[in-house]
């Protein structure tokens, strides 16, 4: 039995909030926007930066809602009903069945274990680790970034697993869900810190470090001591903030230390490693995965090798 109609409309972007709050006004059951040009040639990725000015919706924007069946209602004839109180144009409709689902487990089944090295693995905690004598990080999807899945987290996540050593200290700025620190921790760090903005990440990351039964201290930017150094500092955030955060993560980094940063895209590597050489540091493009880079350097210009 089909138990749900997902009624979809291709309409400008200046108009996507209103409809999708009429929606959900109306009884949808959620609502999700996405490029009318998805699957085709003429698809726009959207990346966001903070300070950059770009369109946050599609130049055709799709919104589509899911709403309980109703016999014998004529979905075209309330769409143009609730397009008149609005006193905007009546879109054109689609309208599809949707099966009732499990979606809890639907969901699950999208988030399989990863394999990050021989030893590494990232496990959602409704599956049981394949190679239990593995160093196995146990993050499930949520409220923070960091389930793995990102090729940002990758690359820091493959380094820390290659060169973090015993006894390390390790900060890791713009923790998210905390996957990095939890992953320092378990490679043998002994005291870690996560920063984020977010309080929410915060919690999050705390949560995931109890799952994983591993010390980490949590902290608001302004809560982390300007004194404070560590022989490893990891920033996987973006470039723009990268590059405003310069001189705070600089100084959070001991002598001969190692910085860290990803987040960035493999053509902003290069401008990144340029504004750092101000404050100490010759980062060196080690790794990239699918356009996007890592960037590592030692305090006082000790530098890693370069990835060709």
């Amino acid at each position: 039995m089909n138990d749900w109609i997902k009624l979809s409309i291709d309409i400008d972007p200046s108009h996507v909030d209103i409809w999708s709050d009429t929606f959900l006004d109306q009884g949808a059951a959620c609502v999700d926007v996405a490029d009318a040009s998805e699957g085709s040639a003429d698809e726009v990725p959207i990346f966001g930066e903070p300070g950059e000015d770009h369109q946050f919706f599609w130049h055709t924007t799709r919104v589509s809602a899911l709403f309980e069946p109703a016999p014998n209602k004529d979905w075209s004839e309330w769409l143009r009903k609730q397009a008149s109180r609005l006193d905007l144009p009546a879109p054109h409709c689609t309208l599809a069945f949707v099966d009732n689902q499990d979606w809890v487990t639907l969901t699950q089944a999208q988030f399989q274990p990863i394999r990050i090295s021989s030893r590494l693995w990232i496990i959602p905690s409704w599956h049981q680790p394949a190679h239990p004598e593995a160093i196995n990080l146990i993050v499930d999807p949520g409220m923070a970034f960091g389930t793995g899945t990102h090729p940002t987290t990758q690359l820091c996540l493959r380094w820390l697993d290659q060169n973090i050593q015993p006894h390390q200290t390790v900060l890791d700025y713009g923790c998210g869900s905390g996957i990095l620190a939890i992953a320092a921790a378990k490679l043998g760090a002994k005291e870690i810190k996560g920063v984020d903005i977010d309080p929410t990440s915060l919690v999050v990351a705390q949560q995931n470090a109890q799952a994983n039964q591993v010390s980490l201290e949590t902290l608001l930017p302004e809560q982390l001591p300007l004194n404070s150094v560590f022989d490893c500092v990891v920033a996987n955030i973006l470039a723009n903030p990268l590059r405003a955060l310069a001189p705070l993560l600089s100084q959070h980094v001991a002598p001969h230390g190692t910085l860290l940063l990803s987040g960035l895209w493999r053509e902003q590597a290069g401008e990144i490693a340029e504004h750092y050489k101000t404050y100490g540091f010759d980062l060196k493009l080690t790794d990239s995965e699918e356009g996007w880079a890592l960037l590592v350097g030692t305090k006082n210009n000790l530098s890693s090798s370069v990835i060709k």
